[in-house]
């Protein structure tokens, strides 16, 4: 036993002074056959240690220019798909939101690839660094067919919320649900053009391109149903020290018009009623500044599911050098009030 022991001893001292065993995949050839085009990804870096640098940091980043070298062969051939692919689909509707994300697929690739692997190897007695990153590509394929399905269905799930609360006339929470949809289709976009970097003969059917093209149809559709505005009935009493006035009423129609509301005089064919009703009072007088207060009462009528969705009152203090100015300054900030607190209800 006590031989055993020393004989490791031994073992662990000699290779602290004479370094890890020299691995295979320095050889070239070995690593051709080894880890071949046909069945890997790869990427090699060798490099000496700079002056002043560790060998620690010296491995680092040999491992990552290994890693890059791997990552950009990658992007590169994804890039001149998703180019090719982007190009042809010019004269649809969808171009700028295609290229877009198109231009995210490519930046994706600064990540590291699932299931990468990567060795290193410092050789003391030249003072050099090398690296080696590999991936199977039968793993890379196995692993992103599986998520390709996976995020399908979750995107058809989501489609489909999207399309229940656009038939229930909630048109705000339809257009969240769509925005959760675009970074799942990037995901898929993604991984269906690896699997074609990976596979240069990789099939429609198992890219489960025309399940793709049908969602992002509907996404596409659906988006352009939701950019038709929601109507608006806004009915406003305004009371600005005995003065009728439509000072709210008129800032807040131009604050929600940004957020894809239109208006409509006729009560009958608005998909909400907004109802506003402010009275202006006196504050104090403090050294000749003057303070009022917008005393605000907002309702807001859903007409589609018959009930009021939000109501409110508020008391919006507003100072000036004159009394009418300090009346106007709480009218105005009331507004940002109340269209901070419609965001997302129509």
């Amino acid at each position: 036993m006590r031989k055993f022991a020393l004989t490791l001893f031994y073992t662990i001292v000699s290779l602290s002074l004479f370094g890890q065993v020299k691995p295979d995949w320095l050889d070239s050839d070995i690593r051709n056959v080894r880890y071949p085009k046909s069945a890997f990804l790869t990427g090699y870096a060798e490099s000496n240690i700079e002056t002043g640098e560790t060998p620690g940091k010296a491995v680092e980043r040999a491992k990552t220019i290994a890693q890059t070298a791997l990552l950009e062969n990658i992007r590169v051939t994804m890039s001149s798909n998703t180019r090719y692919e982007a190009g042809s689909m010019s004269s649809n509707r969808g171009y700028d939101e295609y290229e877009a994300f198109v231009n995210k697929t490519e930046k994706s690739t600064d990540a590291e690839i699932t299931g990468m692997n990567i060795e290193s190897y410092h050789n003391q007695k030249n003072n050099t660094v090398y690296a080696f990153a590999y991936v199977s590509k039968a793993q890379l394929t196995g692993y992103y067919q599986n998520q390709i399905s996976l995020w399908l269905n979750k995107m058809e799930g989501t489609l489909q919320t999207a399309q229940n609360l656009e038939e229930s006339r909630e048109k705000a929470k339809a257009r969240q649900q769509l925005e959760a949809v675009k970074p799942i289709f990037e995901k898929i976009h993604y991984a269906q053009d690896l699997l074609t970097v990976v596979n240069l003969n990789v099939s429609a059917e198992e890219l489960q391109q025309t399940k793709t093209k049908s969602l992002y149809n509907q996404l596409i559709q659906m988006q352009a149903r939701l950019a038709q505005a929601v109507y608006v009935y806004v009915e406003s009493e305004e009371d600005l020290f005995g003065r009728k006035v439509n000072i709210v009423g008129n800032k807040l129609k131009a604050e929600l018009a940004k957020n894809g509301c239109s208006f409509t005089d006729n009560t009958e064919d608005a998909d909400f009623r907004l109802k506003i009703n402010v009275y202006v009072r006196d504050s104090s007088n403090q050294e000749g500044v003057f303070y009022c207060y917008a005393d605000t009462q907002v309702e807001l009528y859903d007409t589609h599911k018959q009930k009021v969705v939000y109501s409110d009152e508020i008391a919006q203090k507003g100072g000036s050098v004159s009394r009418e100015k300090a009346g106007r300054k709480a009218m105005d900030d009331v507004v940002s009030k109340i269209s901070g607190k419609l965001k997302g209800l129509f």
